[in-house]
């Protein structure tokens, strides 16, 4: 199992880049480091900071929102920071985000946000090849641009920065964007994820996406989930602490009726507290929106408690059929204890 450091870098109303933290990461043999957006900060600038500070750990975005720039932007950028990283190193993760953010804040439209996203994929691996002029007729989008509204003067252009073709995951939880990771990507970033999920759930449709695959599943491809880890002797006050903020997002980050934190809570095993809070948040009752998450479903989703109950609960996250294990802690005691139960300090020696 590799491990990841997934980053929070908004704090209260201004934007923090953990240096040191991300350099103990990868002096424990941490693999990976992953930035995220939404309607602020972007993910992909301060995967160039650390590029400056850091030497081998991956860096990745969880994600880019599609709909924030064109394809070809896209692999613009993030090819830059791969140069600039010394080549090899930069994941590109791409997600949907939602209607309120794609139509509100980006003023793009949400129609087709599927295939949308399949033709993002495809014109950013084109984009990196260089194999010809960039040429792509896709069902969202096309390039050249082809609108009613074109010129029709747009020329197919090939890229004058050479570089590798970086890998490419998406962050989905529902059936069909995860069959389309395993089907076109070479890595899936799962929402809401439980260990007995991959069993239960995903197996099928990952396997339903490589049976589309020419040659099957690949090597190397990767299953990436989030897990928050706290050291603590007392784990309800970590779970209660965390309540407010998982109530804001199962109960009003997105529309009411396409929330997709809140459908992913429904998605685990608690449709009818996801229900409940998004009805209290919206009603303006955060307070009891808040008490309304349950226990069960903080702790499920971390590793929350003394070194041995996170140890005895590390087994069922390594034996769930992930390779990589995304890391999401403020302290540095969890930070070392990770990298001990997952073996990476020893890689990193070897």
């Amino acid at each position: 199992m590799k491990l990841g450091l997934g980053l929070d870098l908004w704090s209260g109303k201004g934007l923090r880049v953990p240096v040191e933290q991300v350099q103990r990461a990868e002096a424990l043999g941490y693999d990976s480091v992953w930035t995220a957006e939404a309607y602020g900060s972007d993910a992909i600038t301060p995967l160039a900071f650390l590029a400056a500070h850091t030497n081998r750990i991956r860096l990745g975005t969880a994600v880019i929102q599609v709909s924030a720039r064109t394809p070809t932007a896209t692999a613009m950028a993030m090819a830059t920071v791969d140069a600039m990283a010394g080549g090899g190193r930069t994941i590109i993760g791409l997600g949907l985000s939602g209607p309120q953010v794609v139509e509100g804040w980006y003023g793009a439209p949400w129609a087709r946000p599927g295939a949308r996203l399949a033709d993002t994929i495809e014109i950013i691996r084109k984009a990196l090849r260089r194999d010809g002029p960039l040429e792509h007729a896709g069902t969202a989008l096309s390039v050249p641009y082809a609108g009613a509204d074109a010129t029709g003067m747009g020329k197919p252009l090939k890229s004058i920065l050479h570089t590798e073709e970086l890998p490419i995951w998406i962050a989905a939880g529902g059936p069909r964007n995860v069959g389309l990771a395993a089907e076109r990507c070479d890595g899936w970033i799962p929402m809401g994820f439980r260990p007995a999920m991959m069993r239960e759930t995903y197996d099928a449709q990952l396997a339903a996406g490589f049976a589309r695959r020419a040659g099957g599943r690949p090597d190397g491809f990767e299953i990436a989930p989030s897990v928050t880890v706290h050291v603590t002797d007392d784990v309800q006050k970590v779970i209660d602490a965390a309540k407010p903020r998982i109530a804001m997002y199962v109960g009003g980050m997105g529309h009411p009726s396409m929330n997709f934190h809140n459908q992913s809570m429904a998605r685990v095993g608690f449709p009818e507290a996801a229900a409940r809070i998004q009805e209290l948040f919206l009603a303006g009752r955060r307070d009891e929106a808040t008490a309304a998450v349950p226990d069960e479903f903080v702790d499920q989703g971390g590793l929350i408690g003394s070194p041995q109950r996170i140890e005895q609960r590390f087994a069922e996250w390594d034996g769930c059929g992930a390779t990589t294990l995304v890391v999401r802690t403020h302290q540095p005691e969890a930070l070392e204890l990770m990298a001990d139960l997952a073996g990476t300090k020893e890689q990193t020696r070897a």
